[in-house]
């Protein structure tokens, strides 16, 4: 009787959980019907030259990433959650692209930031070089350099832009401008004597000299800039917080003094002074607001320090002056510092403000000139299951114990990690901890200091010009010279004639123009 009662009360239970329109199985059908509208809408492609191209990265953002963060956002809005929508969720075309790195079966940040900006698969840890270049092995670099996307948009006249919450010398960002045979190095500082010696560059000078003329850069990484052991203008006090340069050069005012007289060129380390511009009167425009990385969202000081979406507001704003239209390169860079730490609610967090972002850059432009894509440079071993019904917290427990060790769990968990414990020769007991903390480090089953990133497919989702070119399972390398195509740029423009761009830009003129050749 007592087991008949408990399984009553759990069905009433699930029963409850179940919104009352999803009751109806019209509701389900009307909804089929609605998707089906829009697919079939999507036959009339897009074709129009892309003025403007913007690409969105979620570093280390899987797919189980994208899935957790979806459920989030919709809870942040006292939803259940799975039924809610990502803005990337509404980019009608999407694909898979393959990550790996030329020798390594699961990739890094910087191999995958050469292939999907410069469109040349590499070895993992180097940047904006091929796979000729051997990490470390600065005398290996020379010649093997691959150029980006982002140049192949400012050698047409377009204006450029960089925003992330990683330093900007970090490895997504810098295979937009630098060559490099080792993503660390990030200034002199950082690199070893022989790679000096051999004449190679640190990637904060490569920032500086190697496309002087990128509009925007918005992001972290003040240290880079300054002598070894200048004091930090927010952080006066701290030692790691000091310049790293052993030059002793400032490339804040190196980058001041490369830009053309009658150029306006704005420095800034504070969001208020970032938001105080007028961009109108602004030609160029470098953002530094930390030493190192931006600051988690949920630990962000929002009086010192943009948020994603403010950068990218800005950065749009002031890319759209150029009538020859932008590229810009947004990368929501600590979502994979999250899943590192274990820290599963600051990297889902992470994502839902680069998720907020994309919605903003939607608002700012229009599908019928701008394309924009976003994806993934990597995945992580990040996962959540359990059986969880419903609208379960996705930071909470599953529903029930372990049947090993009789202990509960959390939905969210990780395959390897710093969120490995044993307590008395037992699996953590996580009811006697705040799992629901923004620094608690779910539970992996291999201990490791650092989780490590994942080695499947990614999700590509894109909008606008071209966009059906990002279809199916593709290499990773694929990415820029789609977009590059949309918008008549780099190496393949073949399709670019005047002819071909009337036709491309206006695929409503052809029925009129067949007509007028029949009359003529």
């Amino acid at each position: 009787m007592k087991a008949f009662l408990l399984t009553l009360l759990a069905q009433l239970c699930l029963a409850s959980l179940v919104p009352e329109n999803e009751k109806d199985p019209e509701y389900w059908r009307q909804q089929a019907q609605e998707t089906l509208r829009d697919a079939l809408r999507l036959q009339r492609l897009n074709q129009n030259v892309a003025k403007n191209l913007i690409l969105f990265l979620g570093d280390g953002m899987g797919v189980s990433t994208v899935t957790a963060a979806r459920i989030l956002k919709g809870q942040l809005q006292n939803r259940k959650g799975e039924e809610s929508l990502l803005e990337m969720d509404k980019f009608p075309y999407v694909a898979l692209a393959k990550t790996y790195n030329t020798n390594a079966q699961v990739p890094d940040s910087a191999g995958t930031a050469t292939a999907y900006l410069c469109g040349v698969k590499a070895n993992e840890g180097t940047v904006g070089v091929s796979a000729g270049v051997t990490r470390d092995r600065c005398n290996t670099t020379k010649g093997q350099e691959v150029t980006s996307i982002l140049r192949w948009a400012k050698d047409e006249g377009k204006a450029v832009g960089i925003v992330t919450t990683t330093r900007v010398t970090h490895a997504t960002p810098s295979a937009a401008y630098a060559h490099s045979a080792n993503r660390d190095w990030y200034s002199d500082g950082e690199m070893p004597p022989d790679a000096l010696e051999g004449g190679c560059k640190d990637i904060a000078r490569q920032l500086v000299e190697n496309i002087p003329d990128i509009e925007v850069i918005l992001g972290g990484g003040r240290k880079y800039m300054f002598p070894k052991n200048a004091s930090d203008v927010e952080y006066p006090q701290e030692e790691k917080h000091r310049g790293t340069r052993l030059d002793r050069r400032d490339l804040v005012q190196a980058w001041h003094d490369t830009k053309p007289p009658g150029k306006v060129a704005k420095y800034v380390w504070h969001r208020r002074d970032l938001l105080a511009l007028n961009l109108s009167r602004v030609d160029f425009l470098l953002g530094l607001f930390e030493p190192g990385d931006m600051v988690y969202e949920l630990d962000r000081n929002n009086e010192t320090d943009p948020s994603l979406t403010e950068m990218v507001a800005v950065a749009i704003r002031m890319l759209q002056k150029n009538p020859r239209g932008f590229f810009l390169l947004v990368e929501g860079g600590r979502i994979d510092h999250g899943h590192h730490e274990g820290k599963a609610k600051q990297a889902l967090h992470e994502a839902v403000e680069l998720d907020r972002a994309i919605g903003l850059a939607a608002r700012l432009t229009s599908p019928q000139d701008t394309l924009s894509v976003v994806t993934a440079d990597h995945s992580h071993v990040f996962t959540f299951g359990g059986y969880t019904p419903r609208g379960n917290p996705i930071f909470g427990l599953a529903p029930m114990q372990s049947d090993v060790d009789r202990k509960p769990f959390t939905s969210i968990l990780y395959g390897n990690g710093p969120g490995y414990k044993i307590v008395g020769g037992e699996r953590e007991n996580v009811s006697a901890v705040d799992f629901a903390h923004a620094n608690y480090q779910a539970q992996s089953a291999v201990p490791l200091r650092q989780e490590t990133h994942g080695g499947e497919d990614v999700a590509v989702f894109a909008r606008g010009p071209m966009a059906h070119l990002l279809h199916g399972v593709h290499e990773q390398n694929y990415i820029p010279h789609a977009m590059a195509y949309a918008a008549c740029i780099g190496p393949n423009r073949a399709h670019c004639n005047a002819a071909g761009r009337t036709a491309a830009a206006s695929p409503l003129l052809l029925p009129f123009l067949t007509l007028l050749l029949l009359l003529c």
